[in-house]
């Protein structure tokens, strides 16, 4: 191998262009292929020197990039660069090019989505989020479909919430909502949702989140371009993580037709956590040892403990129960709701009164005596409007009736 010094000094001398590049491209492989680390360091130096045309720097360092995809990319373990030389290479060439980093947008885009890979590869979350965070989107001098755009945004979110930076996940995610039109591919449009989806219960918007899982684990169209599919056992994990969600949302008529709908859904019954699904829709009280069972079924982010030294989880069932005992009782001390809540009175009146305030709970609280007051609806009214349209639906099935025997008077003599 010649030395570095004399290469150079040869390739500088060659007057034409085409043959300038082909000879440093050369060079080039010649250091790649040999894993010579300090030499490919120092030929990058001088490729990025601006005494170089930038015609046959920009040539050479995409061939450098595409030497780097191709290291990636392989599976075998061949690979001419391994995982440290390519870290080594790829961020040394992306410090010394930062001051001309306008000149290389595109070869440095190459580079970072190649040390991305390699960060992944290492889950090594938020490293692979910064690296792609780092591409130059809406620099203006490349033009870029918003479709690469909308991928690369979604993929940093999900970079992020692999490592729960929820805020940053959350960023980039609406970067990617503002791109969204009549053009973005249906496959980009379903990672979005996914990723929505998980930022939602990430920030422990339980309702919303499995509002969201919910419509994912229904979808029709499965079969995108590409030979992108969608598996059944994917649409049971949207399934199970909306039913999840929603036994975490905060008790109320919104959860309570969500839980409806997800138990009718005779999917469910497969679930996991059918049984507390089941419980809550049925209002009935939830025991430890069940409530025990589903948390250790639960993310690391839905056991997050608050500021009142309760996980989401206990304030959900707390709530649930509450309503269970609601349809048990017309009135209660405190101090007995908080034996059946395993908590003391005074958290089940703080409790109490927060969902008597959000609306989430009818009913009254007597300080005096200590007392919570449930109030029910009028049953007999409700009684009284079905009664009506039971009576509507036998009017309208008479009429139907008469207007048959009276087209086709033959039916009529043959039902005699």
């Amino acid at each position: 191998m010649a030395n570095l010094a004399t290469q150079v000094q040869e390739l500088a001398n060659i007057g034409d262009q085409k043959t300038k590049i082909e000879r440093y491209k050369a060079a080039l492989h010649e250091y790649v292929n040999g894993r010579c680390i300090p030499q490919l360091i120092a030929f990058i130096d001088h490729l990025l020197a601006e005494d170089v045309p930038l015609v046959v720097s920009r040539q050479v360092l995409q061939e450098l990039a595409g030497l780097m995809q191709s290291a990636v990319a392989s599976d075998s373990g061949a690979a001419t660069l391994q995982v440290d030389e390519l870290k080594e290479v790829g961020l040394y060439t992306l410090e010394r090019s930062q001051q001309r980093a306008v000149s290389f947008e595109e070869q440095i885009s190459s580079i970072r989505e190649s040390l991305s890979t390699v960060y992944e590869r290492a889950e090594n979350w938020s490293e692979a989020a910064k690296m792609l965070a780092g591409i130059p989107l809406d620099s203006g001098i490349r033009v870029l479909d918003d479709n690469y755009k909308v991928e690369k945004y979604i993929q940093i979110a999900m970079y992020y919430l692999q490592d729960e930076e929820n805020v940053s996940a959350e960023t980039f995610i609406n970067r990617a909502s503002l791109l969204l039109g009549e053009e973005t591919t249906d496959e980009l449009k379903l990672k979005h949702k996914v990723c929505y989806a998980r930022i939602l219960d990430a920030k422990r918007k339980f309702l919303e989140a499995a509002t969201s899982f919910y419509q994912l684990s229904q979808m029709q169209t499965r079969h995108f371009e590409g030979g992108k599919e969608v598996s059944e056992e994917e649409l049971t994990v949207a399934l199970k993580l909306a039913t999840t969600a929603a036994i975490l949302a905060p008790a109320g008529p919104q959860r309570s037709r969500l839980l409806k709908t997800l138990y009718k859904d005779e999917r469910s019954a497969r679930m996991p956590n059918y049984k507390v699904l089941e419980k809550m829709f049925m209002d009935r009280l939830l025991r430890a040892e069940e409530v025990e069972d589903f948390a250790a079924t639960l993310a690391t982010h839905q056991k997050a403990i608050g500021e009142d030294g309760t996980t989401v989880l206990d304030r959900a069932v707390m709530e649930h129960n509450m309503l269970a005992v609601s349809k048990l009782y017309k009135n209660i001390s405190f101090e007995q709701l908080g034996a059946l809540l395993g908590i003391d009175a005074a958290q089940a009146e703080r409790v109490a009164a927060a969902m008597l305030v959000e609306e989430r709970l009818e009913g009254s609280i007597d300080q005096v005596d200590q007392m919570l007051h449930f109030q029910r609806k009028n049953v007999s009214a409700a009684l009284y409007a079905f009664d009506v349209q039971i009576e509507h639906i036998c009017h309208s099935v008479e009429s139907v009736t008469n207007a048959i025997a009276h087209k086709h008077p033959e039916f009529a003599l043959a039902l005699q």
